[in-house]
């Protein structure tokens, strides 16, 4: 039989290694995602439309998908430009993005454990000791090997390769990785929730935009009323019909009505601050898109998702999710610690007095250690860490499902406050129609002075109240539909999380990626501007 070679015996050394590490088993317990909430509803009725006449009704449309371009339902182009406009330039999604890269390379980075540690040592001396010795037949001699020479300089010359390998036996590095990437899962949850976030937000904040402009419209159309009538006062002031105190009476409505004014113009100023500060602008670079209600127009159909699908499409319960598998890992990794450790570390290299014999066989040398390490006594530190990882996913699971109720809870109070919008919408445009009417029969009525001021002025505000609060009952009607929107995870959908967008030069591929996590969808990034 053909004798191996020290190298050929090394190299199968470090292969039967690698081998026993990727047979092993990873101690802890397997992840498995929660089951959904069995239920099939939201609310205690089952609900099927919102409102009561054909004019004010939402369709709910059970099972159905929420549109990943849900603001698109209020056929508005201009906040669809500003929402693309956020995507693009707000640094809160850019932030999201650099987090998910942090705990992405986090995780490569402990992957690095899977592979041996391999260091070079190259060492040059040149070296005089007066007092070594070499006794060689009984006589001392320098170590050149020379006692023509004694005691001359000499030269030593190490060329060195040091492996350090831990076998991950009990699987501790494969949960280490798997909490880290984990947590990578986690981070790009995150950025969908702030994709969310901010999509929702800047709806938001268009409608109430919207709504402070109809408010602001409003008053202003009362206060042009409120002007005829003081001017046909003053009219009737000058032939003697009627008195000063009446004329100053109907100028304090005036005056009145003018002070509203002032803080609705404040609120509107502050929210194209907020809409700009929301695309990722400066201040002073304010955003050119305007908002009126008339341009918002409400959806008359609205998707509603089952409580089974909720659970896999709000980013916030994902995350959350991440979070539990996270924690179920560390405590594999805690398990590991407290087991024995196998650590290898083979050598080998060349060494020589003369630098031109340095690489000659006989100079040639290896060495393959190994050692075992196992902690007897810590004042049970280890345990009690594994303690603390158990309680971290009890933790995480309670955290989990608190997620899915107030998930819940959101489209619950969403649909509840549709509801009580419809009514109130109603209700206030019946209201503003009657207070119109009426203020226009008291305005005919004073012109031929058949009705006392105190009417005229009664009739006066009432309108103005009415007017107002349809514009209000309005807007907040459109703010709920944004909030059910965004309490139904927004048209989010998990794509395979394993596709990480990098650019950078040297950043790995997908098909890097792939031979470690399988195959990508190179369309994970959620196509925020296709």
């Amino acid at each position: 039989m053909k004798k191996m070679s020290r190298y050929t015996r090394f190299s199968a050394c470090v292969s039967a290694i690698a081998l026993l590490t990727l047979s092993g088993c990873a101690v802890g317990p397997d992840f498995v995602s929660p089951s959904p909430p069995d239920v099939d509803r939201f609310t205690p009725e089952k609900l099927t439309s919102i409102g009561s006449s054909e004019k004010d009704k939402l369709r709910l449309e059970l099972d159905a998908s929420v549109p990943q371009r849900w603001w698109e339902a209020f056929r508005d182009e201009k906040l669809n430009k500003l929402i693309a406009a956020a995507i693009e330039h707000n640094p809160s999604i850019q932030a999201a993005d650099a987090a998910i890269k942090i705990a992405y390379f986090n995780a490569e980075a402990q992957k690095g454990a899977f592979l041996p540690t391999a260091a070079f040592n190259s060492t040059n001396q040149y070296l005089q000791q007066n007092f070594v010795q070499n006794f060689q037949n009984g006589n001392p001699t320098n170590p050149t090997g020379d006692p023509t020479i004694p005691y001359k300089p000499y030269g030593l010359f190490l060329k060195q390769l040091s492996i350090t390998y831990n076998i991950d036996i009990w699987g501790g590095n494969r949960r280490a990785v798997e909490s880290l990437e984990a947590q990578t899962d986690q981070q790009r949850y995150q950025l969908e929730a702030v994709y969310l976030t901010l999509t929702s937000n800047v709806a938001a904040a268009a409608v109430f935009e919207a709504s402070l402009r109809g408010q602001i419209a409003a008053i202003q159309r009362v206060i042009v009323i409120e002007k005829e009538l003081l001017e046909i006062l003053k009219n009737r002031l000058q032939v003697g019909s009627s008195s000063q105190a009446d004329f100053f009476m109907q100028q304090t409505a005036l005056g009145q009505a003018m002070q509203l004014l002032p803080p609705l113009e404040k609120q509107l100023a502050q929210q194209r601050d907020l809409l700009t500060a929301l695309a990722g602008q400066y201040s002073t670079a304010q955003v050119p898109e305007t908002f009126n209600l008339d341009h918002l127009q409400l959806p008359k159909t609205l998707p509603l998702t089952l409580p089974s699908t909720l659970v896999r499409q709000r980013p916030d319960i994902r995350a959350s999710e991440a979070n539990m598998h996270a924690a179920a890992a560390q405590i594999g990794v805690a398990i590991a610690a407290r087991l024995p450790s196998l650590t290898l570390t083979p050598q080998l290299g060349y060494s020589a007095f003369d630098l031109a014999k340095i690489f000659v066989p006989a100079s040639g040398f290896y060495v393959l250690a190994g050692s075992v390490a196992h902690t007897i006594f810590d004042g049970f530190a280890l345990l009690n860490k594994q303690k603390a990882a158990e309680a971290g996913l009890v933790l995480a699971d309670a955290q989990y499902r608190q997620s899915v109720i107030l998930a819940f809870q959101n489209v619950a109070d969403a649909l509840r406050a549709l509801q009580a919008d419809t009514k109130a919408v109603k209700a206030a445009r019946f209201t503003e129609e009657s207070a119109r009417k009426s203020l226009a029969i008291a305005k005919g009525q004073l012109k031929i002075g058949s009705i006392s001021l105190i009417e005229l002025l009664n009739a006066q505000q009432a309108y103005l109240t009415a007017s107002v609060a349809r514009v209000q009952a309005e807007g907040n009607r459109l703010a709920d539909v944004v909030g059910l929107f965004m309490a139904l995870g927004g048209g989010w959908k998990d794509a395979n999380l394993r596709d990480l967008p990098l650019s950078e030069p040297g950043a790995p591929t997908n098909a890097q990626i792939e031979t470690i996590n399988g195959p990508v969808n190179s369309s994970w990034f959620p196509s925020f501007l296709d």
